[in-house]
């Protein structure tokens, strides 16, 4: 299928608040005589200072050396192409956590300095409208989380796992840290020998030389920065077979792949469940890493998505549920990875499609019937919405905590909404637009605005007034077809808002 052309966000300079100075050392640079260099960002209504104007990434090549140790920061060489959109004299990138040693634009060697949550690079020339140019940057990428710095390297037992959502990216690697500005990825790791590396895409080649190995791996889609993973550690890798001869890879640690088999077996058969459901997997592999790490959250990193390895090794939750929170992982593959958010207020359909699936699934294979679920997130989603607004809408999070906008009502609160809306189209029509919008879609970024259009053109009507009440209003309307549904007021249910947002923990794992 050919690629869809991929939206473009509107780019905006605004200032960023101030945030932590960027360590770098500035040494035989050219710094230009201007104004001062400040952070910049792409406008985005929750994160306003991440991402940045002025240019769009083509590819990313990631090189790490991994030290054999956890705690200690890797070497590493991020390497970006990118076609500008504009005139610049400086190239903001976002990159909080690590020390640059050099910059070089189009080869040569240029200024840089780090201001907020940016490194801001100043060519030795000013670049142009439709320049294409390459930015290499020099720096280490430190796994030791920093203040106020939620997310990025996740140190595990035996080495280290990602985990970059929600834009945390530039906590590892410099880059444009938005999804709406997604690229192909290349992925170098060298380790020790001993160390099994692996990260997005497919294999390309271990060049083993002396005592360490060099692992590298690439996309064949594009991929927005906060699905990159990389899994440095005594893994070892296991391979099957899914629908279609798809390749399926997953990583466990190596004394834990007999106990942890018979969960592996079962990703097969969930993909062709998901494509019986929105047509082809999207990918070139897919499998899963069952990390031994404590995270607090499962992750769908594009093509290997993140797990915490004690949910299956310890009998804490029934195994239908564990399979259904698999399959919420899995979903997002197509739902936030190849159809990514275009802005953050948009993850609402990363989230309640992937809760949507994980529930129907329950409901089919586990027999977890889905308007149960939907009537108890009926009973409490106008507390959702007053304590976390509505699920196109959701309240921006605490500062220095990224993960927030991750409350019940972009999740349970988004999947109500889908169900509200399939009972209004009904279920053909629904399921037709389901399918169309992951191919519609594929590889490219796209917003509620998009789905409520697509959604208006598959049932054959204007529901934008409809989706308007479900997705951005402060109260829940009422649900078709089930008129008798009543939702709790939030002012007389303060302590059940608190036990709704906490309620997917209680009962299992986060999801993300």
């Amino acid at each position: 299928m050919p690629l869809t052309p991929r939206p473009r966000a509107n780019h905006r300079p605004l200032r960023r608040r101030t945030a932590a100075l960027l360590a770098s050392a500035v040494s035989g640079c050219l710094l230009a005589a201007a104004a001062p260099a400040q952070p910049l960002g792409v406008g985005d209504r929750l994160f306003p200072y991440l991402g940045n104007p002025g240019y769009d990434v083509a590819s990313y090549d990631l090189s790490f050396t991994y030290p054999g140790s956890n705690d200690k920061p890797l070497q590493a060489v991020t390497t970006i192409d990118a076609r500008t959109t504009t005139d610049l004299d400086r190239v903001n990138l976002d990159f909080a956590h690590g020390k640059v040693a050099s910059v070089e634009v189009d080869g040569r060697r240029a200024g840089f300095t780090g201001t907020g949550e940016d490194l801001v690079v100043t060519p030795d020339r000013p670049l142009h409208e439709g320049h294409w140019t390459r930015i290499v940057v020099k720096h280490t990428s430190d796994p030791v989380a920093g203040k106020d710095a939620d997310g990025g390297w996740v140190r595990t037992s035996d080495g280290l796992a990602m985990a970059n959502q929600a834009d945390v990216a530039h906590l590892v690697f410099p880059c444009n840290d938005h999804p709406s500005d997604k690229a192909m990825f290349t992925i170098h790791v060298t380790a020790p020998n001993g160390y099994t590396a692996v990260a997005n895409g497919v294999p390309a080649g271990a060049n083993r030389v002396g005592t360490t190995t060099t692992w590298t791996y690439r996309t064949e889609h594009p991929m927005a920065t906060e699905l990159t993973q990389v899994s440095i550690g005594r893994s070892a890798v296991l391979h099957r077979e899914g629908p279609h001869g798809l390749p399926v890879r997953d990583v466990v640690p190596s004394a834990d792949r007999k106990e942890l088999e018979p969960w592996l077996a079962k990703t097969p058969d969930q993909i062709a469940w998901m494509e019986s459901k929105v047509g082809t997997y999207p990918f070139e592999t897919y499998g899963v890493l069952m990390a031994q790490a404590s995270t607090g959250f499962e992750l769908e990193t594009q093509t290997l998505s993140l797990f915490e390895k004690r949910l299956f090794t310890e009998p804490a939750y029934p195994k239908w549920y564990l399979e259904s929170v698999m399959v919420h992982e899995l979903s997002h593959q197509w739902f936030g990875d190849s159809v990514s958010p275009r802005t953050w207020s948009d993850v609402w359909l990363n989230e309640g499609h992937a809760t949507w699936y994980e529930s129907l699934y329950a409901d089919e294979k586990a027999h977890k019937p889905m308007e149960d679920r939907m009537k108890a997130a009926y009973s409490v989603s106008d507390s959702w919405r007053a304590s976390g607004g509505p699920p196109a809408r959701p309240k921006p999070p605490a500062p220095g905590q990224k993960i927030g906008i991750f409350r019940p009502n972009i999740y349970d609160g988004a999947a109500l909404a889908l169900y509200a809306l399939r009972q209004e189209i009904g279920v053909q029509a629904f399921e037709r637009l389901e399918k169309l919008w992951v191919r519609q879609y594929r590889d490219s970024a796209a917003t509620t605005a998009d789905f409520v259009r697509l959604a208006s053109t598959v049932a054959g009507r204007d529901l934008s007034g409809f989706l308007k009440d479900w997705l951005y209003g402060e109260k829940t309307p009422p649900m078709p077809g089930h008129q008798d549904w009543k939702s709790m007021k939030p002012a007389k249910d303060a302590k059940n808002v608190k036990n709704a947002e906490g309620a997917r923990h209680s009962k299992g794992p986060a999801r993300k």
